[in-house]
């Protein structure tokens, strides 16, 4: 850029929280930056040049999966190839069953914001301990896939989401604390068939898979925490204005 600007950022959650606000933030200035100089640029050239920036430049030792879901939106499956490059397929299934997925989704704040680099590079210390503990969760994510598109017993994929906390929970006893287990537990006993805690780990929000009936049980089970309404986004990151160019 050849003259200055002004760049205002506003955001409904907080920072550092495993919701992939940063990759969010810098997909869509990318995004708004190239469409200011007259660009169009795809949702795979957002996603990489974001995971340039973040991962090359800044040397965060984060994963490429913020900035690929910030991109392309929806519900995708996403691979990650040994030479570095990324495959995004999207997920096939029904409206039905996408709308009632996300009513039986169920997010929590807990709090306790953290830098997730911090906790990834000790992830990532632990790499060789780790692997059957990263086969597993891949594993589960395919399986996860599998039930959303065959569209059928949907309580499956709570009990899967139960699985892959357990899973991440192994790879570095700082993902979680005595008040996170505390407040799992309560969920499950509370109804919810499967949760886990977004993001790197130690804080942020809780996501519970729970059946409608037993949603306002759940609710009263947690109720120190704010719960969070969302609905899936199908776009992405997008631009929603483009003025005169004056430059």
């Amino acid at each position: 850029m050849n003259q200055g600007l002004e760049i205002v950022s506003i955001a409904d959650l907080p920072a550092q929280s495993g919701m992939g606000s940063s990759s969010s933030f810098t997909v869509g200035l990318l995004g708004a930056l190239h469409a200011l100089r007259g660009e169009a640029a795809n949702a795979g050239q957002l996603a990489r040049e974001a995971c340039e920036i973040e991962l090359d430049r800044l040397g965060e030792p984060i994963g490429k999966q913020d900035q690929y879901i910030a991109a392309y939106g929806g519900l995708q499956a996403i691979r990650f190839l040994p030479d570095g490059t990324v495959s995004v397929d999207p997920v096939i299934c029904d409206i039905r069953t996408k709308r009632e997925l996300n009513n039986r989704l169920m997010l929590f704040h807990v709090g306790g914001e953290r830098r997730a680099g911090d906790l990834l590079g000790k992830v990532k210390e632990r790499g060789e301990a780790n692997r059957g503990a990263i086969r597993q969760l891949c594993g589960l994510a395919r399986r996860m896939r599998d039930v959303l598109t065959d569209g059928r017993d949907l309580n499956a994929f709570g009990h899967l989401l139960n699985e892959s906390w357990h899973a991440k929970k192994s790879l570095e006893p700082a993902i979680t604390n005595s008040r996170i287990d505390d407040l799992y537990s309560r969920a499950i006993s509370a109804g919810a068939l499967g949760g886990k805690l977004l993001g790197a780990g130690s804080g942020g929000f809780l996501l519970f898979y729970c059946e409608p009936h037993l949603q306002d049980r759940l609710r009263h089970e947690l109720a120190e925490l704010p719960q969070i309404p969302f609905t899936f986004d199908p776009h992405g990151s997008k631009v929603i204005y483009v003025g005169e160019d004056h430059f």
